[in-house]
């Protein structure tokens, strides 16, 4: 690939994962009819934004993530209070707009003094127009307006903690899992393109090893070592041979159609491994579906076993801080592997999903683990937990997430200028 196409794959990468990912909490948060007031790819200060429906979609400067802002999460940006003198425009005989500034240019307008308001649960507001008490029905979808920006008002069923349990769950895992299926999917299209391997043979043959001196070949095909089958298991191979250092091991080869049988003992490296001098190529054929669906469930749950190693490893101090990585390293090595191709690029993408729904998964404050272990615990307590202090935990958990993002971030910045 060229610069300018590795840099957009690159980047298309990040797009995918992360929109994939909260496209799941939005499509579940609207199915179970909660508000979803912004649909965010990034974090920080908006590069783009544009309304459609009730939602508004932005795209943000930091490419760290993203988030699905629903109503009654968090504490609404704009409240209209008693007292406040206000200007409400109506459409059969229902509040649509409530505006809260520049009054005196509102055009076809009731102005007046809010005396009580409900905008979540009767849905009215009762004002001084003119000296006379006045109550007005207000429209489910009307929108506040200040400062020149609209808020659609969100009534109580409209809220994310109106919903059931299991509404709230789905809007919650969703995003995970959303990720989990495209990890699939993409694993499935890299086998696809990769083939199935059917055959390990003899790629080129070390000079002086005892390969050559047992005058194997390139494009000898390995059956059996020992009497055990090797089939497309190169990795078994290796294990044999690091294991006989020393030891003669029978080969059984084959080579232009016939099966040969070959004396070889490894020689010990520096580590003591056997080795024999040999590198392999493969002997590929295109899967079926059965096959493509097999060893795609096959590849995820080899790649959830390693990411969760890594965790152990990170939890029991095996990590230091220079072999994390944050958004700088990961796109880093994302445009390494995009030059390789786009088979290889297919593979890393869906690795990077799985792991995205993974550690989305976690119990960590702010993540959707967290706020799922939240609503375990509501069920299990059958009410549900203070908002106000679920929400400072979530904000806490939040601010040190970021605060680790921006130490291995810079981390990062650094081994690039040292050129590590």
């Amino acid at each position: 690939m060229g610069t300018i196409q590795v840099v957009f794959m690159t980047v298309l990468v990040f797009f995918v994962i992360v929109t994939i990912h909260e496209w799941g909490h939005y499509f579940f948060a609207k199915r179970a009819g909660i508000l979803v007031r912004e649909f965010a790819i990034g974090f920080g200060p908006k590069l783009f934004s544009v309304k459609r429906g009730e939602t508004r979609y932005t795209l943000r400067l930091i490419p760290a993530g993203g988030f699905v802002r629903m109503a009654g999460e968090d504490p609404e940006l704009v409240e209209v209070q008693p007292g406040q003198t206000v200007a409400v425009r109506l459409k059969d005989n229902l509040i649509t707009r409530i505006y809260l500034d520049r009054l005196d240019e509102r055009t076809g307008t009731i102005r007046g003094e809010v005396e009580s308001l409900d905008l979540e649960h009767k849905l009215q507001i009762s004002m001084l127009v003119e000296g006379e008490a006045e109550t007005f029905a207000v429209h489910p979808q009307a929108l506040i307006i200040a400062r020149g920006k609209e808020t659609q008002i969100a009534p109580i069923d409209r809220h994310f903690g109106s919903k059931t349990l299991p509404q709230r769950a789905m809007a919650l895992f969703a995003g995970p899992m959303m990720n989990f299926i495209l990890a699939f999917v993409l694993f499935a299209a890299y086998i696809q393109m990769a083939g199935v391997t059917e055959k390990v043979l003899v790629n080129t043959v070390q000079s002086g090893m005892p390969a050559e001196q047992a005058q194997l070949q390139s494009g000898d095909v390995i059956d059996s070592i020992n009497g055990e089958k090797i089939g497309a298991d190169f990795n078994r191979m290796i294990d044999i041979i690091g294991a006989s250092a020393g030891v003669p091991i029978t080969l059984k080869i084959i080579r232009d159609g016939a099966a040969k049988q070959l004396q070889i003992t490894p020689v010990a490296d520096d580590a003591g491994v056997g080795k024999i001098g040999v590198t392999p190529k493969y002997e590929t054929r295109s899967a079926t579906v059965g096959e493509t669906i097999t060893k795609s469930a096959s590849l995820m749950k080899q790649m959830t076993v390693y990411i969760f190693q890594s965790f152990k490893m990170l939890i029991t101090g095996q990590f230091k801080l220079d072999d994390l990585g944050g958004p700088v390293r990961t796109a880093e090595v994302t445009s390494q592997i995009a030059k390789q191709g786009f088979v290889q690029l297919t593979s890393w993408t869906a690795l990077l999903s799985l792991y995205l729904g993974i550690f989305n998964l976690l119990p960590v404050p702010a993540l959707d683990g967290s706020r799922l272990l939240f609503l375990g615990v509501e069920a299990v307590r059958r009410r549900p937990l203070d908002p106000n202090k679920e929400s400072m935990v979530h904000f806490i958990g939040f601010a040190m997430l970021m605060l680790l993002m921006l130490v291995v971030t810079y981390n990062d910045i650094l081994r690039l200028v040292r050129g590590e």
